[in-house]
């Protein structure tokens, strides 16, 4: 009983890791700029199949890391620049909208420039499985945590230590102020778009040896963490972390315990529960509101 309990968490954990690295992107660009870009799912997506098909055409796994890395950053930059900048005085109904239009117009240049077939990529490091306690770990959930514990050590370095990252917690905590004082804000956009973008093809890499990956696999990823946001307070990065984790840990047990049927409905119960019962989330404070 208890290692199947054991396997349950091992599993939710890994899928938790991934929601949490989404949920910061929704974070940072939140911060940044106030708005909700639903399109940070194709992030995950764009990095799974731009390094899957990468290695499939013979280029070596690193590279082709690296190089699915920068073409979704690439694609976080354009997000802002041509769909994101040009509306900034528009309301937040319309900017919402446009990221969802940007999500299937992702999904559709996927296609296209693709394919619509389904992909992996080689574990990192094996796929013998490790026995803890009755269940079993596999090696690339190990890859999952660490990776994710990297990237999120390295965004407080980079918040807290450069000056940079202050100038966009500046940004995040007041816009006219930080332009005031010459934070130059547009290039803080950018920024939050990429690093985003970054995040969440960071999350696709490390989880497609686990789970495959295609075209569609970035609205439930990104729904999830999303769900990851608005659980831990939307705006919050270390909420984010938190609720992501609760996310995966949730589903992987009434996946276990109940149905799997129940598996994606788990992130639409979560949000509903906070919409109703705790719209500031986990960590978020009251009664402010970002200028």
């Amino acid at each position: 009983m208890f290692a199947a309990f054991l396997q349950y968490l091992f599993s939710g954990l890994t899928s938790g890791a991934i929601y949490a690295l989404a949920g910061l992107g929704f974070a940072i660009i939140y911060n940044a700029s106030h708005v909700i870009n639903f399109a940070q799912g194709e992030f995950i997506m764009i990095g799974g199949m731009a390094s899957a098909t990468l290695v499939a055409a013979g280029v070596p796994m690193p590279l082709a890391i690296v190089l699915a890395l920068l073409i979704s950053m690439a694609v976080g930059v354009a997000l802002e620049k041509f769909a994101i900048e040009p509306a900034r005085n528009a309301d937040v109904v319309t900017i919402i909208i446009i990221t969802i239009g940007a999500s299937i117009f992702l999904r559709g240049a996927t296609q296209i420039i693709l394919d619509k077939e389904f992909h992996s990529l080689p574990a990192f490091s094996g796929e013998t499985p490790i026995g803890v306690m009755g269940a079993t770990l596999m090696p690339q959930s190990l890859w999952v945590f660490a990776v994710a514990a990297v990237m999120i050590v390295g965004l407080w370095w980079f918040f807290n230590r450069t000056m940079f990252g202050k100038a966009m917690l500046a940004t995040s905590h007041n816009r006219l102020a930080a332009q005031l004082v010459g934070v130059g804000v547009k290039k803080v956009l950018l920024a939050s778009f990429a690093l985003s973008a970054l995040l969440g093809a960071v999350g696709g890499v490390v989880v497609t040896p686990i789970t495959f990956t295609n075209y569609e696999a970035g609205i439930m990823l990104g729904l999830k963490g999303f769900s990851a946001a608005v659980l831990g307070g939307l705006g919050n990065g270390g909420g984010a972390i938190i609720g992501g984790l609760i996310v995966g840990i949730v589903e992987a047990l009434a996946s276990g315990y109940l149905s799997s049927a129940y598996k994606d409905a788990i992130a639409f119960v979560i949000i509903l529960f906070v919409l109703f019962f705790m719209p500031n989330g986990l960590f978020g404070k009251r009664g402010t509101d970002r200028v």
